[in-house]
């Protein structure tokens, strides 16, 4: 089962958890139920306004340095946006600090909500912050410019961003500090429509710890929520990486009228590579960890009519034991791993192991010998690839975490920006990706 989340230190708003129950209480024999669901969401960013100066006629040196500063009042002029004493309604567009006739030393941005960081172009004239402003917040923008004689002119907003009628809320299915299989994606689960996609998209950081090529992937509708939306690596993830995942969702409008009212935070772990292949059609499971063949058991998968479907799967969670209800039975099975949401299992089945390497016997789930069993349970992960080879059934979407039932070009289709992104340890770009597969230039940045 994904464990628990605890709180993210880093999010002013939401605390993450997991809603899901365990499958101790699944029903039907290899066709149970049961999981996951996660929160937290969304805060950004800030802005502010001004110009002054003033001169003196009292001496000549008090006269010099009055009229050097009325100068460089005349010459620098700076504007913040939105304007002082307004209600921003527009917080999605951030702060846009802006000097003609000189440079911008410094801007700083009081608020308290999420720290607001932006940057400065290289003429150092405009300064933008990075992520939309949160909504129901108040903003002061101090600003300071300097002419070419370094003298400075300083300039103060303050602001208030809208608070609006309608919300959407996000949840991630990670749990903080958990550890997940090389497979395991970014799920996030959205409780309405998203009409500006693109726009939540610019809104996710990712940061790892191992340079990583991945991409997002809308899901709508998916089968626990509205919509889904998922991040998954071109390749598995490398082994033991740290990933860092920040949806800048606060303020940001994904319909009209609908704001995000919180940031989304989570950090995990990618743990020990460990993947199955099941032949229903050998009867044979291969275990590989660390890319190396670990083990070589025998299954029996699903009879005739039960077949288990084709397909690369995850693993979903676990528990010891399961209720497995179905026609005539229920049973409590041990050492039980879910790869499917119709209930498909790895599990102990001391009840088939002389049929075990010869036969199919089962309702869909892949029996193995109890011994095995449990040293396979006690190896996984949620996220750990489970791939099913030689049934004559195909898998279906959606029955499980089937993201890597997709290929990459069509994976990559399924991004509203229709970019990778590139991730590393001080976040995440977006690129465009030649027919070849090769990175182009960056097109966005991701990182504060």
């Amino acid at each position: 089962m994904v464990p628990g989340a605890v709180p993210d230190a880093t999010s002013s708003s939401w605390s993450a958890r997991l809603r899901g129950h365990g499958p101790a209480g699944a029903a039907l024999v290899c066709r149970a139920l049961g999981l996951v669901g996660l929160v937290g969401l969304v805060g950004l960013l800030v802005a502010g306004c001004g110009g002054a100066g003033s001169a003196g006629r009292h001496g000549a040196g008090h006269t010099n340095a009055a009229a050097d500063r009325s100068a460089a009042a005349a010459a620098v002029r700076l504007s913040i946006l939105p304007s002082g004493g307004s209600i921003d309604r527009a917080p999605n567009r951030g702060i846009t600090v802006t000097a003609v006739g000189g440079r911008i030393s410094r801007v700083t941005v009081h608020t308290t909500g999420d720290r607001v960081t932006g940057t400065l172009n290289a003429a150092g004239t405009v300064w933008h912050s990075t992520w939309a402003l949160g909504v129901s917040q108040r903003y002061t923008v101090i600003a300071t410019a300097a002419d070419t004689s370094g003298t400075p002119i300083t300039a103060r907003r303050s602001f208030r961003t809208l608070t609006p009628a309608q919300t959407f809320s996000a949840e991630i299915v990670e749990g903080y500090g958990q550890t997940y299989g090389v497979g395991m994606p970014i799920i996030l689960y959205f409780d309405r429509p998203i009409a500006n996609r693109a726009a939540v998209e610019r809104s996710l950081q990712v940061s790892t710890s191992k340079p990583v090529t991945g991409s997002w992937y809308w899901d709508a509708p998916c089968r626990l929520a509205p919509v889904c939306l998922y991040f998954r690596p071109r390749h598995y993830w490398p082994a033991h990486t740290h990933v860092s995942f920040t949806g800048h969702l606060n303020g940001v409008e994904v319909a009209p009228g609908v704001y995000g009212d919180h940031t989304l935070t989570q950090k995990f772990v990618i743990g020990t590579p460990l993947t199955v292949v099941a032949s229903a059609a050998l009867h044979y499971m291969n275990v590989y960890r660390n890319g190396k063949l670990f083990a070589h058991w025998p299954i029996s998968t699903g009879r005739p009519g039960d077949d288990t479907p084709n397909g690369n799967y995850l693993t979903i969670e676990k528990a010891n034991p399961v209720d497995m209800i179905g026609p005539g039975y229920n049973i409590e099975v041990p050492w039980s791993v879910r790869f499917t949401w119709s209930g498909d299992y790895l599990h102990d089945a001391y009840w088939s192991v002389g049929e075990q390497g010869f036969t199919n016997v089962s309702h869909g789930c892949v029996n193995m010998p109890p011994a095995d069993a449990e040293i396979y349970y006690q190896m996984a992960v949620p996220g750990d690839p489970v791939k099913i080879v030689g049934s004559p059934v195909a898998g279906t979407w959606d029955n499980g975490w089937t993201m890597w039932f997709l290929p990459w070009k069509k994976w990559l289709r399924g991004s509203a920006l229709h970019e990778a992104v590139r991730a590393g340890p001080h976040g995440s770009t977006f690129v465009s990706l030649s027919r070849h597969g090769s990175t182009a230039a960056p097109v966005h940045q991701s990182t504060p």
